[in-house]
Parts: structure tokens; sequence; C-alpha cells
């Protein structure tokens, strides 16, 4: 659990079983491995309601061990409750963006700073593309671009 100095993230995105946890899954490692997982309250969660109680895809999965990337989610929704305690929710598509600006609106004292997590990306890839009804080189993709998204936001926050 973080302390009260640290930040917390929020990865989104549609189902929360392809991109959000593998983006969780990768920022978590990365935290851990340069000692900075103390410092953040991290998790995921999805703007729909559609896989809620799942588990991650298990190409996902696959794609994580591949990587040594422990990887536990079960998905959930956004809540209101989200908007007021995370410092970052970062989502993967436009679709994304607007669905959590527009649930934002309808929160008061909202303190989340909404992004694309593409924003962070050194290769300037700004949307992360959804892998479901793709191949495992999709899920690689996303891998790749939440590795580079995820180290540069955790760099810009040390």
């Amino acid at each position: 659990m973080a302390t009260n100095s640290g930040e917390s993230v929020l990865f989104v995105c549609l189902g929360n079983i392809c991109r959000s946890p593998i983006a969780e899954a990768v920022f978590r490692k990365l935290a851990t491995d340069s000692g900075d997982i103390n410092k953040w309250r991290i998790d995921s969660a999805a703007t729909s309601t559609y896989e809620i109680g799942n588990p991650p895809d298990y190409r996902g999965q696959v794609c994580m061990r591949k990587h040594g990337v422990p990887m536990s989610h079960v998905a959930r929704q956004v809540t209101k409750e989200d908007f007021l305690s995370f410092d970052y929710m970062l989502c993967m598509d436009e679709s994304n963006l607007r669905d959590l600006n527009r649930k934002a609106n309808s929160v008061k004292n909202c303190k989340a700073k909404i992004e694309l997590l593409g924003k962070y990306d050194p290769q300037k890839q700004l949307i992360i593309q959804d892998p479901y009804y793709g191949s495992e080189e999709d899920f690689e993709t996303v891998y790749e671009q939440c590795l580079r998204c995820c180290r540069a936001f955790l760099e810009s926050h040390s």
C-alpha cells in the first residue's frame, strides 16, 4: 500500500482484460525493479461492464509470462471513487478518453488527471490499439508500447 506521500495510477481500457491489465502489470514490475513500488498505488479498470469479474485475456497472460512479468487481476469497471482517489487515469485510446472525461464531468472534485498512456511514448505512438480481435503479435505490440510508456511515465515521476 502506498504511503501518504505516494502517487496513484489507474490504467483504463474498454474491457479491462487486455491493454489495461498489461499496463498495470508492466508498471508494477518497473516500479518494483526500480525500488519505487511503495510510492505507488496501482490498479486497472474498464470503461464498460462487458468483462467484470473475468481474468485477463489468456493471450495477454502468455505474453506477460514470456517477458517474466507477473500479472494477477480481475476485471472491474471504473467507479466514481476512482476519480476522487487516483492521481492519474491513463487510458489507451480516444474512445476511453471520451468515456472517462464524460464520467469525470459528473464527479464533484475530480482529482484524477485523465490522459492517454501513449502521451508518454518516446516513439510517439499515441494510441494503444485493442488486441482482442487480433493475434498474439498484437498482444506483443501492446506489451512493447506499455513498456515504453510506463517506463517514461515512471521516470517523469521519480
